[in-house]
């Protein structure tokens, strides 16, 4: 294995973090979500980022059911280093309001054991808020496992994220913000707001088959708004789960999302080919330049993907010219 070298990686205030590297990496390639890698290898990928100058990593129990953030226990067995940053997620759905404290303290408790952690300077609610009633998901079956109503949000999840950061349990608290525009933009217009947010950033704006409303998304407004309101943003799906290389790399059915991405990003591929650099390494290059992205979470699953990753964020940001050609090439319905 060629050995990785970057230059010195930018940091970032993300929200009231401070000194978070440009790149995150997440654990859905470690954790197998984006194709088969090998434990060992994960592992390996896991310590080569940090010597890369990774210091935020992003986890969560749905990776590989556990296996992401076991891996980052076996990473680091023998302690973590003082600036290394972790994240965790719980998904708590649809249940009865009362259950979730309890289920948002067993599960932060489940990954710290996992991951041989006390404390984690991020806990993510893994999946959406919705308005009170929602009924439009394009996810009906899901979405009693994925969603969790405004109400109780408000009520119970913000509620123990707060006391779970005045418990010295979490150092801060975050959302992902896919869901329908007007919750992605009442999470973050609370009184209580979050600390940190997850948005889409890639040149398609797409969300893929994370999509659970008919309206076209627009992340960037998101993006946007989170950052007047002081809340850090975590880039998601900087490749669209694949749409944006040069192959998916597993197997999508015909007619997904992700398979029609990746034919609307036809014209990308071939800019990328002109150019002289592969797609991965433009969509990174492209979503490290987006304003106001803080940190863009990568989702390899070994070194090789890593280091095209590390080469993309030394290369520093896109100029203008070209944003504007990627955007011109991927400009249609």
């Amino acid at each position: 294995m060629e050995e990785i070298r970057t230059l010195k990686m930018q940091q970032n205030a993300l929200g009231s973090i401070n000194n978070v590297s440009r790149l995150c990496l997440g654990g859905g390639g470690i954790g197998q979500v984006w194709g088969k890698t090998s434990r060992d290898e994960a592992i390996k990928t896991v310590q080569a980022s940090y010597e890369a100058g990774i210091n935020f990593f992003d986890m969560a129990p749905m990776y590989g059911n556990g296996e992401a953030e076991s891996v980052m226990g076996f990473a680091f067995e023998d302690g973590y280093p003082a600036d290394i940053k972790l994240t965790t997620k719980c998904l708590v759905g649809g249940v009865e309001g009362k259950t979730i404290e309890q289920k948002l303290r067993s599960s932060l408790d489940e990954s710290c054991q996992r991951m041989k952690r006390e404390y984690v300077d991020v806990f993510i609610l893994h999946g959406y808020v919705i308005p009170d009633g929602w009924d439009e998901s394009l996810r009906p079956n899901a979405q009693p496992h994925i969603a969790v109503e405004w109400s109780n949000y408000e009520q119970y999840v913000v509620s123990t994220f707060e006391a779970l950061k005045a418990e010295g349990r979490i150092g801060a608290w975050g959302v992902t913000a896919a869901s329908v525009q007007e919750a992605n933009r009442q999470v973050l217009k609370a009184d209580r707001k979050p600390d940190v947010v997850q948005c889409i950033a890639n040149l398609l704006d797409s969300p893929g088959s994370m999509a659970i409303c008919r309206e076209k998304p627009d992340p960037r407004e998101i993006i946007s708004l989170a950052a007047k309101e002081n809340v850090g943003v975590m880039g998601i799906r900087a490749v669209a789960a694949g749409a944006l290389t040069e192959n998916i790399d597993r197997d999508v059915k015909p007619g997904s999302r992700e398979a029609l991405d990746f034919e609307k990003a036809a014209d990308f591929r071939r800019l990328a080919a002109k150019s002289g650099v592969s797609s991965a390494f433009l969509a990174h290059r492209y979503a490290l330049s987006m304003i106001d992205v803080d940190t863009v979470v990568l989702g390899v699953k070994d070194r090789v993907e890593l280091k095209e990753c590390l080469e993309a964020e030394a290369a520093g940001p896109l100029d203008q010219s070209m944003m504007n050609e990627i955007a011109d090439c991927c400009s249609g319905d």
